[in-house]
């Protein structure tokens, strides 16, 4: 199967230029720049004129719920969302029941993605404290790393104490993998939760959350886990950082022993959003002040955050209702990542070519994708394909998440996707989804 993908802005590597795109199966054969096109004969001809062609987007932080929370999500339903969004590869947390922290059920779950998943797929490895000795017999060449939770959150897979996380750190240190760690300290959030219940009642209203879940918990943890990646040299990225005082204590660059993310909710939303959107926008950490917003929008483009993410994590309607004690956290937000951080793009908070950086090369580099997350000859041919000036609005009909809600109901888009191309196969276009494909375990290092 050869494909062309003509006369679109390519964007890649920092730059954006005029060109066309050969894909031999599954591989780019070619890169032509200006108006240039290859000869022979193509398969499928993709008219990119007026788009603008990007690297498949690699989402390295979702929670896609399979196996044992399917009745919010599972891998097929989100790999489908996730292809409707321009997402190409997505690494999926193991707070699943059974948790995925011992070899077999980690196996499982690659079954579960080569049966079902629409996309190409990848699987952290979830620390407990106890099982620092299988790292060692993990497949380095098939994980993209371990994730610990520094805080409790969905799933109840929080590893406490210094001693046990000074272990932990010590053992990923070992294997050389990153760790990745959710930064919440239990502790102040439990003091801060009493406190407000005593106050408001068991169940405090929903804008008292980024209180609870507060930059206090947020900085303490974060210290603590910056502190031990020096100590053991450990390769640490610190998850969806929410507050502008963890900025300052991170470098972030890319080739930097500690790095972090951003989480998509962080960057749209404040708390002032609370009022309207209620428990929808309840996530942990906890969204938080617009200062803390427009800080991490800044550090989009000065290099204190490396990558962007969704954290998407469906749960049922029903269970969003309520306050702070009541409504889960979590949103389902792949679908839209994509066209959300090209608004900001509008908005000339970043440059596409940065964008790219973040949710496509940096990835790729942080986590040593194989062949992924850049459109270079001979690497694979994932490509997202995206179009300006198409207005559009969310409605409950066009939500693929099993769930069937979003926080972005009504929200006007600009940019549209409008091919996701995986492994050289079209698995979206216009509004038409291959249900048939299924994507590739992705390899690393």
């Amino acid at each position: 199967m050869r494909t062309l993908i003509r006369g679109g802005n390519i964007v890649n590597e920092g730059r954006c230029f005029e060109g066309s795109v050969s894909i031999e199966a599954d591989r780019i054969v070619s890169v032509i720049e200006g108006s240039s096109q290859p000869l022979g004969i193509c398969d499928l001809e993709v008219d990119a004129r007026g788009c603008f062609v990007l690297p498949g987007i690699i989402d390295s932080h979702v929670h896609f719920r399979q196996p044992g929370l399917t009745e919010k999500a599972d891998i097929d339903s989100e790999s489908r969302a996730a292809a409707y969004g321009g997402v190409t590869s997505y690494f999926d947390m193991p707070n699943t029941i059974p948790q995925t922290t011992t070899l077999a059920a980690w196996e499982e779950k690659q079954e579960l993605g080569k049966r079902h998943s629409h996309v190409n797929y990848g699987f952290f490895f979830g620390a407990t404290g106890d099982n620092n000795g299988d790292f060692q017999r993990l497949d380095r060449h098939r994980l993209p790393g371990i994730k610990l939770f520094m805080g409790a959150s969905t799933g109840n897979m929080q590893v406490g104490g210094r001693e046990s996380l000074a272990s932990v750190f010590e053992a990923v240190k070992n294997v050389g993998l990153p760790l990745m760690a959710h930064c919440e300290d239990t502790p102040t959030i439990d003091r801060n939760m009493q406190a407000m219940k005593e106050k408001y009642g068991d169940d405090p209203d929903i804008r008292f959350h980024p209180v609870i879940r507060s930059e206090e918990a947020c900085v303490k943890s974060s210290s603590l886990a910056i502190e031990l990646a020096r100590e053991h040299g450990t390769r640490l990225h610190v998850a969806h950082v929410s507050t502008a005082k963890e900025l300052d204590m991170l470098d972030g660059s890319v080739g930097s022993q500690i790095t972090a993310e951003a989480v998509i909710a962080h960057l749209l939303f404040s708390e002032k959003d609370y009022q309207a959107k209620g428990g929808l926008i309840k996530c942990n950490p906890a969204v938080k002040t617009e200062h803390d917003r427009d800080m991490l929008r800044q550090a989009l483009t000065h290099g204190k955050i490396a990558t962007v993410v969704t954290d998407h994590a469906p749960h049922l309607l029903s269970q969003k209702l309520g306050g702070c004690a009541r409504a889960a956290s979590g949103m389902p937000m792949i679908q839209f990542s994509l066209p959300i951080m090209l608004g900001l793009v509008d908005e000339g908070v970043l440059t596409i070519e940065r964008l790219v950086e973040l949710m496509a090369h940096n990835p790729a580099r942080l986590f040593e994708v194989r062949d992924r997350g850049f459109i270079r000859e001979g690497g694979k041919a994932d490509i997202t394909i995206v179009k300006p000036h198409c207005p559009w609005t969310v409605t409950e009909e066009i939500i693929q998440s099993k769930c069937r809600w979003s926080p972005l109901l009504g929200h006007l888009f600009n940019w549209k996707v409008t091919h996701t191309i995986c492994n050289g196969h079209v698995v979206y276009r216009d509004g038409e989804f291959d249900d048939g494909y299924r994507g590739e375990e992705v390899a690393f290092r």
